[in-house]
């Protein structure tokens, strides 16, 4: 596979492997071996970052969209992330408040959905 796709599946930002990595296709038997023991390079990337977009999304609490709106389109390391939730900027609080709701509202639906589902079941009983 790609590097890139390897990169995905192991969760880590692409350019900051090392070179042999990039430059060379990965087996599905490598991956495997990455994954299920890590060489050291692979354990300190996951650890510091830079982490790609995806995760750091993930760990500010946000949508990658949020990221984009409040000005983040570089991965960011492990320092950088924890910088910005000790220091909160009002952009990053407004897109946490945003996916809090958004998560509500999904749970919402669902319920909803669920009590809609049991009343139709209860009915075809009758």
């Amino acid at each position: 596979m790609k590097p890139a796709t390897a990169a995905k599946k192991l969760d880590v930002y692409l350019p900051a492997t090392p070179i042999e990595f990039r430059d060379g296709s990965i087996t599905r038997a490598e991956l495997t071996a990455l994954q299920t023991d890590p060489p050291e390079w692979l354990r300190t990337l996951r650890a510091d970052g830079p982490h790609p977009k995806n995760l750091v999304a993930a760990r500010l609490g946000i949508s990658n969209s949020g990221l984009i709106r409040g000005g983040i389109t570089e991965a960011l390391t492990t320092a950088q992330i924890d910088q910005l939730l000790r220091e909160m900027p009002e952009w990053l609080a407004a897109e946490r408040a945003t996916r809090a709701e958004g998560r509500r509202e999904e749970r919402r639906v669902k319920s909803l959905r669920a009590d809609e589902r049991r009343a139709e079941e209860s009915t075809e009983d009758q």
